[in-house]
């Protein structure tokens, strides 16, 4: 029963909002972040998503944000203030969400976001690298190249084909 009502319920939705498929049928996506270099960075990058998705005009206006509580103008027992956070201040905060994020920055969040890969320095990746034995850079698009051929070795083989071979 509940099968169907959650079948009926995402043709509704689906139809209403013009999309297709299932409603919760992207994957999660996450990464790891260093925190003195980056969070700051993520902390704008999250608060601003509505905003540049054209949601809302202030971050504060999307009620799903943790905007309202880091800025101080509500509070939320789920928020856990970061240090870096609490280093900046809630004046530095504000100041910091409403300047402009670098489109590099926007794009080396997404890509590590997307690509499960950390959002860290070369030496903080090389670190995590030598203690978990994984490979945390993107590699390269397609396919593997193949391997280089091997030197034959020579061995003597009998020719049977040549005039002094076996009869």
């Amino acid at each position: 029963m509940m099968h169907g009502v959650a079948q009926r319920y995402a043709y509704y939705f689906n139809s209403s909002g013009g999309r297709t498929g299932a409603l919760w049928e992207g994957r999660f996506r996450s990464c790891i972040v260093e925190s003195a270099r980056y969070v700051l960075a993520c902390y704008r990058y999250i608060e601003l998503n509505p905003v540049r998705a054209g949601m809302v005009g202030h971050p504060e206006a999307y009620p799903w944000s943790s905007f309202a509580g880091n800025s101080g103008t509500r509070n939320d027992a789920l928020l856990t203030p970061h240090a870096e956070y609490s280093a900046l201040g809630r004046s530095g905060y504000l100041g910091m969400i409403l300047e402009c994020i670098d489109p590099d920055a926007l794009v080396e969040i997404r890509e590590a976001t997307n690509g499960g890969y950390p959002l860290a320095s070369e030496s903080f990746k090389s670190a995590l690298s030598d203690a978990s034995g994984r490979k945390l850079n993107p590699g390269r698009a397609g396919r593997p190249r193949k391997s280089e051929p091997q030197e034959k070795q020579s061995v003597d083989v009998p020719d049977l084909f040549s005039a002094g071979g076996a009869s």
